[in-house]
């Protein structure tokens, strides 16, 4: 069978896992973090976490789908609510949120302002269905985007960074009523407004932690009827003699790299 991997190995027992939620299992392990990853010819997974890939998905696609892909269609979608016609700015727009700008095109968002400090990422925002883009390196990022928005501001920010700054710009970004949705990973403690502000504004602060098993079925079912288009996301694929080669790429972000590959 053609099957791809959901990451958590999940106890099936606990009450995130009785609800559907997996991926807040009490008792999870991610596969890389907690067990070893699969970075090798071989791998051993439960029956329980493999999930079937469609005929018309290659097998590439569905790589980035477990991992890129869903976790950004959660943060917009099921986490952020995305509403056709609202507004929305996305921080940080490497792999996890050029998915995000692709995903608030797909759900008709009324204008999607791309925030970064690289330029070619910026570019390849705007490729993917950024209005505007902001270099957060060159103007302050919730200024640009209240000028944006005419003054007001945008109903979703989607935080892809895990920086205390850039949650803090997200959330000075929103209108009245809107909401952070907050993917990135980090240590920092983060800064909210004042509680008078806060609440005033019936602001949202909302965490995000990667996709459910319903994510993937519905991403893998968006790619097979050809309603997303990932062909460009995977833009290398290298052998498994080449992954020192390729986490190197990713990590001093060499080349214009969106999402490698790796074949055994």
């Amino acid at each position: 069978d053609r099957v791809c991997i959901f990451p958590t190995i999940a106890c099936g027992k606990c009450y995130a896992c009785q609800e559907g939620k997996e991926t807040l299992c009490l008792k999870g392990q991610i596969l890389g973090l907690v067990r070893d990853g699969t970075f090798a010819e071989y791998t051993k997974i439960p029956e329980t976490s493999l999930i079937s890939i469609p005929a018309d998905v290659p097998y590439p696609q569905a790589a980035i789908i477990t991992d890129a892909v869903s976790t950004a269609y959660h943060a917009v979608v099921k986490r952020g609510q995305l509403q056709a016609g609202e507004k929305v700015a996305v921080f940080g727009c490497g792999g996890l949120g050029h998915h995000g700008v692709i995903f608030a095109k797909l759900m008709n968002a009324a204008k999607i302002i791309a925030v970064d400090v690289i330029p070619g990422v910026l570019e390849r925002a705007r490729q993917a269905g950024a209005d505007e883009v902001v270099n957060a390196r060159e103007e302050d990022a919730s200024d640009k985007i209240k000028k944006l928005t005419g003054g007001m501001g945008v109903d979703l920010a989607l935080e892809f960074v895990g920086r205390r700054e850039t949650v803090t710009s997200a959330l000075k970004s929103l209108r009245r009523t809107g909401r952070v949705v907050v993917v990135g990973v980090g240590k920092e403690r983060i800064e909210t407004p004042p509680l008078n502000v806060f609440v005033g504004g019936e602001y949202s602060l909302i965490g995000s932690m990667g996709f459910d098993r319903t994510d993937l079925a519905e991403v893998l079912h968006l790619v097979d009827s050809g309603k997303l288009d990932l062909s460009d996301s995977v833009t290398e694929v290298l052998s498994l003699s080449q992954i020192n080669l390729a986490l190197e790429k990713i990590a001093e972000r060499k080349g214009d790299s969106l999402r490698i590959v790796v074949v055994p």
